[in-house]
């Protein structure tokens, strides 16, 4: 059965959220490999990509096993978006995202992300901009509103669809909420009773089976999984275990350092590669000591030296 995020079909309705520092190229095949329908880049400063920015560029590494990929742009400048919209649309992805989700400080202070929320008539004229510049379908990742006092989802979503967008993906917190709290099903209710267009939940959804649950309970087109799936990529799979045993963790990993030797420059983005590594052992017996090894790693080959001693101790048959 194939799904569809607007105009951009999915063959299941388990979609890679973005995340800034870890849905690069490498992750992203990784999970797809393990069922995840569609994956969504790092977010990408429209600034830099006008300017063509050489970290910004990097991130718009892509190939033709990932498709298909949308790419997220951010900023708070309507022509710079849609100029880098334009560009973006050059490139070999399935679609544009526009975020208006991000928390972090550095992206809200410049008006950009989750700050959006409390702005509709700038998101208005970004969301415009964008679809008016983009020759691919545009989607839009919101959250339900700046605080609990100001819900603006609902709005933000029509103004959204009414502006050309192909989908929403809410999650559903509010800025001030952060990643904490629970997540408010009644306010993307609200935003799939608001559009036509197709709805995307995100937000604490930990295992496959309760994406699975979410789907069923309140009829969104699909479910959108982030953090939950860094070190797991295998929660997009209803066929694997979801505590899967050490050795399979391991596996995973080398499958994960294989795809970054491939893709990435290793040396120059360690820190990144490390930060992925250490998830794969969350919530096992010797995580904490794993961790410490890792994250004391200086060195690429280092990092994969340790990796490969872990195997051989879980991996080789006993005498």
């Amino acid at each position: 059965m194939t799904y569809s995020l607007g105009a951009i079909p999915s063959t299941t309705p388990f979609v890679l959220a973005p995340m800034a520092g870890a849905t690069d190229l490498p992750f992203r095949l990784l999970c797809k490999e393990y069922g995840a329908g569609l994956c969504y880049s790092e977010m990408i400063d429209c600034h830099g990509l006008v300017s063509q920015n050489r970290d910004c560029l990097e991130l718009l590494l892509t190939n033709a096993a990932e498709q298909p990929v949308v790419m997220q742009l951010y900023g708070s400048d309507p022509a710079a978006m849609g100029e880098a919209a334009a560009i973006l649309s050059e490139h070999p992805i399935a679609g544009i995202d526009i975020n208006m989700g991000c928390p972090m400080e550095k992206v809200v202070q410049t008006g950009a992300g989750a700050a959006l929320m409390k702005n509709p008539r700038l998101a208005a004229q970004i969301i415009t901009a964008v679809c008016k510049n983009a020759k691919k379908p545009v989607s839009v990742k919101i959250r339900s509103g700046w605080n609990q006092h100001t819900i603006t989802a609902p709005e933000i979503a029509k103004i959204a669809e009414g502006a050309g967008a192909h989908a929403i993906a809410i999650h559903a917190r509010t800025w001030s909420d952060g990643f904490t709290g629970p997540i408010d099903h009644e306010v993307i209710r609200q935003v799939m009773k608001s559009v036509a267009i197709p709805v995307f939940a995100n937000g604490d959804i930990t295992s496959h089976e309760q994406g699975v649950a979410l789907l069923q309970k309140i009829g969104c087109a699909g479910v959108m999984i982030g953090r939950a799936a860094l070190g797991a990529p295998w929660i997009f799979s209803g066929a694997v275990n979801q505590h899967p045993s050490m050795a399979y963790r391991i596996r995973a990993l080398l499958r994960h350092l294989e795809l970054a030797e491939i893709h990435l420059a290793p040396e120059p983005n360690l820190s990144k590669i490390r930060n992925h590594a250490w998830k794969y052992f969350r919530g096992t017996t010797n995580g904490g000591a794993i961790r410490r090894q890792i994250d004391a790693t200086t060195t690429y080959p280092a990092l994969k030296a340790l990796v490969h001693t872990l195997a051989e101790r879980v991996l080789q048959p006993s005498a």
